[in-house]
């Protein structure tokens, strides 16, 4: 599995809320380092998780159009003494 880069940007965005998290459902404060290292542990320890579900939704969305695409290529066949 490829590893997982996120821009400047998304690391800043989902560390500020890993810290919202903390002080609305937890009532802790953290600060930005013990943040990243949070985002850093869960994206090594279960992103494959997550990324292994992507790739199942995604296998099972792409069977859904092959199975539509089947059924059109049926749908075109002409009537012959073999059919």
């Amino acid at each position: 599995m490829k590893k997982v880069q996120f821009s400047k940007q998304e690391r800043a965005d989902i560390t500020h809320r890993i810290q919202n998290y903390f002080t609305d459902e937890l009532d802790q404060e953290i600060g930005n380092i013990p943040a990243e290292m949070l985002l850093q542990f869960f994206s090594k320890e279960f992103g494959k998780y997550y990324y292994n579900q992507g790739l199942r939704d995604a296998q099972a969305a792409l069977a859904s159009k092959i199975d539509e695409f089947d059924d059109a290529i049926y749908g075109l066949e002409q009537v012959t003494k073999f059919r």
